[in-house]
């Protein structure tokens, strides 16, 4: 099993990931302002940290075999939080990932159709600039999970499908629930297939 740090464990998308990492037997170091309000969970270590205190971060992810970062990109400074893994020598690095960043068409992101809205552009272009930042790094194996379009609470059914650049969708939308989510990244974190890549999920 791995030794975690997960930044933002207290969040709707963090809480879920958590959940995830603990009932698989992971060990883990749950980050997040206000570490009273993680869950008490097996394995799970809650600890404060603040995503702007760089020399605080890489104390806390020292000794880690891999970083999940589930925070929010207009809410944190993506260059501190790499240079804080770099720093913290943790040898992976995963990012909770947004949508806009996703094609709809070639050469056609979500984020850039009219009807986006503008309520989440900046979040989406944040996530985007993120990814690019990423795919410049030589020396970090990171994964960046995209989810779908519509990412809310349901339920954990372990049934969805994988993608790479392209937004996934069927007759009903493009959805995928927290939960099913969690899923999808932990099974990335026990059998990396996207090392230094960005993939996407979605029913």
């Amino acid at each position: 099993m791995a030794k975690v740090a997960l930044i933002g464990a207290s969040g709707q998308a963090g809480s879920r990931i958590l959940r995830e990492l603990s009932d698989r037997g992971h060990d883990v170091t749950a980050i997040a302002r206000n570490p009273e309000k993680i869950v008490s969970l097996p394995r799970v270590t809650a600890v404060r940290g603040d995503v702007y205190d760089k020399d605080g971060l890489v104390t806390l992810l020292k000794g880690h075999d891999a970083v999940i970062s589930s925070v929010h990109f207009t809410a944190s400074d993506p260059e501190l939080l790499i240079s804080a893994v770099r720093d913290a020598g943790v040898p992976r690095y995963l990012v909770v990932g947004g949508a806009g960043s996703l094609e709809v068409a070639p050469g056609k992101r979500l984020v850039d159709q009219p009807d986006f809205p503008d309520a989440y552009k900046n979040e989406a272009l944040g996530g985007a600039k993120f990814l690019d930042r990423l795919k410049a790094l030589p020396d970090i194996n990171w994964t960046f999970l995209s989810p779908s379009a519509l990412f809310v609470p349901g339920e954990r059914t372990g049934k969805f499908r994988l993608g790479k650049d392209t937004l996934i969708s069927n007759e009903s939308g493009s959805s995928i629930s927290f939960e099913d989510f969690a899923v999808a990244l932990v099974d990335e974190l026990e059998n990396p297939e996207h090392l230094r890549q960005r993939f996407t999920v979605g029913y």
